[in-house]
């Protein structure tokens, strides 16, 4: 896979493919977070495409997105009937699809995306939406194929941005100590560090031997606090899970 535009473009067709195999009262299904409904989670994806849009052409034409705008659109969305709330997710999804794909190579080379302190460029933006997007399809997707796993093209982008992730929803739990971890599919030799500062992980080599061996699309899951032990492959040493779902509570 090229780059995360693409598998971005893979999961837009893919979450299409879900819901169009739905019926309309599966929209207020629960999803994975139970707490949600399979609509619940579409407004999620639809509001969050609506707002990233609006960044970019907002960014590229050089003026300030109101601050009050991200909450008028969660009220528009909240507002809609779960119907609507899936068909027009559909709707605002590749529409932000399409505006991505349009960018000039200019246009991408000049955009920035700041959150915070922080300040992500176009491929960075693409990898936050790319996880957004992949995570909360396989929410609605699990809970009508207890098999489904994540998109496989976007894995290998996803394992390499969980950094950023790690530091600020990771939760400490246990005394100050390291979890050296390898993943298959693409291989990774990460090390997982709980300290008085928080939760650290980092690409490590020369680790001998591995506390954790596990296929990178579980980690990924795990990370996202979504690796409960009825979704955990075949396999893998329970021996640290216990510890490691309450270092990743989920978000």
């Amino acid at each position: 896979m090229p780059n995360a535009l693409d598998a971005l473009e893979l999961s837009v067709d893919h979450l299409r493919d879900v819901i169009e195999g739905l019926n309309e009262s599966q929209y207020v299904a629960s999803a994975y977070p139970t707490e949600w409904t399979v609509a619940d989670v579409m407004s999620h994806i639809g509001s969050a495409a609506v707002i990233f849009k609006r960044g970019v052409d907002d960014a590229l034409d050089g003026r300030e997105t109101p601050p009050q705008f991200n909450q008028s659109v969660w009220d528009v969305w909240n507002a809609k009937t779960p119907h609507a709330q899936v068909t027009d997710a559909l709707d605002a999804d590749r529409a932000l699809l399409t505006r991505l794909l349009e960018m000039s190579p200019d246009e991408r080379a000049s955009y920035a995306l700041n959150l915070g302190p922080m300040t992500f460029d176009f491929d960075r933006a693409v990898r936050l939406r790319l996880g957004e997007h992949v995570l909360h399809t396989w929410d609605i997707e699990v809970t009508f194929d207890p098999e489904a796993t994540l998109q496989t093209e976007a894995v290998q982008f996803l394992i390499d941005s969980l950094e950023l992730l790690v530091r600020f929803t990771a939760k400490a739990t246990e005394n100050a100590h390291t979890l050296h971890i390898r993943t298959t599919n693409p291989q990774r030799e990460l090390a997982l560090t709980q300290s008085a500062d928080g939760v650290t992980l980092e690409a490590v080599e020369g680790v001998d031997s591995h506390d954790l061996e596990i296929p990178a699309e579980a980690f990924v899951r795990l990370a996202y606090g979504r690796l409960d032990p009825e979704h955990t492959p075949a396999g893998v040493d329970p021996t640290h899970l216990d510890e490691l779902r309450r270092v990743f509570p989920g978000m």
